[in-house]
């Protein structure tokens, strides 16, 4: 397994602050729906170990961040950070829609170990740009450690607007984007203005993103995908267009299918039928029906990344 170990050293510029292929990773659960820290450890393992990630999100929503405790948050990182920290970089997602809140997160990630913070655009409330330029450079300031910011205005109600992002650019620890705006036109104009680190935050577009200058992908179906993403992102990087498309061809199903529902949810389905770390999803979410998972073993099936009967 290879390692890009520029990654291990971020700084501003830097081309791959965080590698190729990081996956936002769910947070097991125990059966009864309490924290699975062994679970999650050998999860993390699986996914940078078999799956090629260079870097794991925790505590993103994809981890169930809305219903998981500060506690949780931190013994989770701890745990992930004491199973793979050595060879790949823990993010920690610490991103509210309260300033304030979002500081103490990000200052106990700091503590417990992590290697960057994502910061998502404060949802709910809808700041104005001001407020979200005011918002991301305070917690910026928090800590030492590297920030990616996180762009999903269909979650969030409010997107970063191009100037925004060319202003927190000129931030010393502000050095990517997970960008799930789909909107490939900001995307090349901050590209071209800054020296973000554009990571991909919608699976499918990954390789359109690599074509006008994104450095990888932060992924859901990456749980599965995770290998033969890095192969696309690799061949990309070498030239070798045909294979890159052939392989974003081949994975589109999945890229898709996991979110046909809300992502969380297959996911853990289709860890659960290889035996691996999961377990149940908290309320609001409700775990895959039957024909929801049928659904999912079509669409891997159709990825060529069957899932065990």
């Amino acid at each position: 397994m290879t390692h890009d170990h520029s990654a291990a050293a971020p700084s501003r510029g830097a081309s791959r602050p965080f590698g190729r292929v990081m996956t936002a990773m769910v947070t097991p659960f125990t059966p009864d729906g309490g924290l699975d820290l062994d679970g999650a450890a050998r999860l993390a393992e699986y996914l940078v170990d078999e799956q090629g990630n260079d870097a794991l999100v925790l505590n993103g929503t994809t981890g169930e961040s809305p219903t998981t405790t500060e506690a949780e948050k931190e013994s989770l990182i701890r745990a992930v950070v004491e199973a793979v920290g050595d060879r790949a970089r823990i993010v920690a997602g610490v991103g509210t829609n309260d300033t304030r809140h979002t500081v103490e997160l990000a200052s106990q990630a700091e503590k417990a170990g992590a290697h960057g913070l994502l910061v998502v655009t404060p949802y709910y409330n809808k700041p104005p740009q001001a407020g979200l330029l005011r918002h991301f450079t305070t917690v910026a300031d928090a800590t030492g450690l590297p920030v990616m910011l996180y762009d999903i205005p269909h979650r969030a109600g409010v997107a970063i607007a191009t100037e925004t992002l060319v202003k927190l650019a000129e931030h010393g620890r502000i050095v990517a984007v997970k960008d799930a705006k789909g909107d490939l036109f900001a995307t090349s104009e901050v590209l071209s203005r800054t020296d973000l680190a554009y990571y991909s935050g919608e699976d499918a577009l990954t390789l359109p993103m690599l074509s006008v200058g994104a450095v990888g992908v932060v992924g859901t179906s990456t749980h599965f995908t995770g290998a033969l993403t890095k192969q696309m992102i690799e061949a990309f990087e070498a030239g070798d267009n045909a294979r890159a498309l052939a392989l974003h061809r081949q994975l589109l199903p999945l890229y898709t299918g996991i979110f046909r529902t809300q992502g969380t949810i297959l996911v853990k389905a289709g860890l659960g039928t290889q035996g691996r770390p999961a377990g149940p999803v908290r309320p609001p979410l409700v775990d895959a029906t039957g024909d929801e998972l049928a659904q999912l073993r079509a669409d891997c099936a159709a990825a060529g990344l069957p899932l065990p009967e």
